[in-house]
This record gives structure tokens, C-alpha cells and sequence, in this order.
């Protein structure tokens, strides 16, 4: 009797599941031979692009000059492969309006997709070695710009920010904020793989610090740990519906400074050079080389 009545809450429950009512924005229709992207494969492809990006510091520890170019060019076709069939995941993904899309045309946008992001790696190596340059000097603890690369919190996050803020403005769907989000999961920052952020950017600590969508940082910036660059909740449109693809986080202009625990809130901007001190709420506009205090707030 106990088993039989076990049974009937099993099935009514299943029943209960499979009702399309339950699950009608809760499910995805897999296409032939369709994978969703992956977040193992996703973390290879990290470390391949730190590989390929911090030769000698990540991947094969035995690279030396002379092998440099092998190793490069092992590390390259490898991240192609991968990253051309999770951006062929995250299309499919994303395609909701249409089932039945030739495989060949998504691939070949794929394909397309990846090769313009691998383009991007040079450059991407030369703005990350002005971010290692500036956590530095912005840092008496840190021993040498070794310690930074291998070591710094703050640095792993701005690199996964800038490879994922480099698929983003693809408009690859999907994996650059599952990219960010690998970060935010191994370092407490959250980054939006959307937000723009100049040369010399530094994150010290960083633990608790988050940057919006839409934020807009200069160049030789520096933030700390529990910083928030928030944004405006705005009303919701004539449907009840928030409002989306709207500039609603802060502009930090060049030189300036948030110390921690900071929150800006709002499209504000703060000027050039101005300093932000901690614990503070900012919601409105900094004039530049300004100072700003508990006590200048508050008065």
C-alpha cells in the first residue's frame, strides 16, 4: 500500500512537470546534432587564451623563445576548434525564432566569428600588459609584474573581461557572460562582458566589486575591493516591461579613482582625475580633480 501510494505522488508529479504550462519559457528544442555551450570547454578555451596571451606563465612551462612559435601556433588551431563549435552552440542557442536553419550557414558564421576574435589577440595582449603594468604600480605588495599576471585576483578578471568583451562586440550570444561570470565565480568581481573600459585599468583586492552593462571607464583607472558602478532601476515601459538596452551605469572619465565599498549609481560621470573615497553613495555628477568624502557627501 505504502509503495502503490509512493508511485501515485511520483506520477501525479511527473504529470504535474510535463505539463507544457510548467515549463513553456523553461525549455529549449534541440536541433539535430545541437549541443548548448559548455562551461568545461569554455574554461579550456581561458586557458588556451592565457596561454596564448602569457606565454610561459600558463600552458606548457617549457616554452622558450625558440619554441615559442610552435607552441603558439599548436595553442591557436586548438582555440579555433574549440571556440568555432561553442559559438556554433551559442548561435543554435540563440536562434529561438527558427528550428530549421541550414547547419552549413551557421557553421560558416562560426567559423567567421572565431577567426575575427583570434585577430583580436595581439592587440588584446598589448592592453592587457597595461593593465598588468598598472596594478603594479598601483600595488607596494606586489613584487614584480610576475606576481600581478600569475597571482592577482583582479587581473584574472580583467583578463576573462577582455576576451569575453571582445566576443561580445561580435554579438556572440551567450559565452562572453559565461565568461565573465567563470571570474565572478573564482574572484568575487563581476564584470559585464558589455561594459567598456580603457588601457591602465586596475582592480585592487576586488572582492564584492561589480561593473554594469553599460558602464563607461577611461583610461589609467583604478577601483577596489566592493565597488559598485550600478545601475538606475528605470520605470518600466507602457507594457509593464523593463526597459533594456538603455545607458544606465556610471562614466568614469581618465586618472580616477573609487576606493572601496563605493557605490555610483546612475549615468553620472565622474571627472578626470576626481577621487571617489569609501563608503560613500554617489548619484550624481563629480566635476574633475574632485575629492569626494563621507563628510562632502553628507553636509
Amino acid at each position: 500500500m505504502g509503495l502503490q501510494k509512493h508511485s501515485k505522488v511520483l506520477n501525479e508529479t511527473v504529470e504535474k512537470l510535463s505539463d507544457e504550462s510548467s515549463y513553456k519559457q523553461l525549455f529549449h528544442a534541440y536541433r539535430d546534432e545541437e549541443a548548448l555551450p559548455s562551461g568545461e570547454v569554455l574554461k579550456d578555451i581561458i586557458d588556451l587564451c592565457r596561454a596564448i596571451l602569457f606565454p610561459g606563465y600558463y600552458g606548457n612551462a617549457r616554452i622558450s623563445k625558440q619554441t615559442l612559435r610552435f607552441h603558439t601556433g599548436v595553442n591557436v588551431e586548438t582555440l579555433h576548434t574549440l571556440l568555432c563549435q561553442q559559438i556554433y552552440a551559442g548561435l543554435c542557442l540563440a536562434d529561438t525564432s527558427c528550428t530549421s536553419c541550414p547547419e552549413e550557414k551557421i557553421q560558416a558564421h562560426a567559423e567567421e566569428l572565431t577567426e575575427a576574435f583570434i585577430s583580436t589577440l595581439p592587440e588584446m595582449r598589448s592592453l592587457l600588459a597595461t593593465d598588468a603594468e598598472a596594478a603594479y604600480n598601483g600595488d607596494p605588495a606586489a613584487q614584480n609584474i610576475s606576481e600581478v599576471i600569475f597571482c592577482y585576483p583582479g587581473f584574472r578578471a580583467i583578463c576573462n573581461y577582455r576576451i569575453a568583451h571582445q566576443l561580445y562586440k561580435l554579438r556572440v550570444p551567450f559565452i562572453p557572460r559565461m565568461i565573465t561570470e567563470m571570474a565572478h565565480s573564482e574572484t568575487g568581481i563581476d564584470i559585464h562582458p558589455g561594459a567598456e573600459i580603457g588601457h591602465y585599468f586596475s582592480i585592487d583586492h576586488g572582492t564584492g566589486t561589480v561593473i554594469g552593462e553599460t558602464s563607461i571607464i577611461g583610461n589609467r583607472v583604478r577601483i577596489f575591493q566592493g565597488v559598485s558602478l550600478a545601475g538606475e532601476k528605470l520605470p518600466p515601459d507602457e507594457n509593464g516591461n523593463a526597459i533594456r538596452g538603455v545607458a544606465r551605469h556610471p562614466i568614469l572619465e581618465d586618472d580616477v579613482t573609487v576606493y572601496s565599498n563605493a557605490t555610483l549609481l546612475g549615468r553620472i560621470r565622474i571627472g578626470k582625475g576626481a577621487t571617489v573615497c569609501g563608503n560613500v553613495w554617489i548619484t550624481g555628477d563629480i566635476p574633475p580633480g574632485d575629492v569626494i568624502t563621507q563628510n562632502k557627501v553628507t553636509k
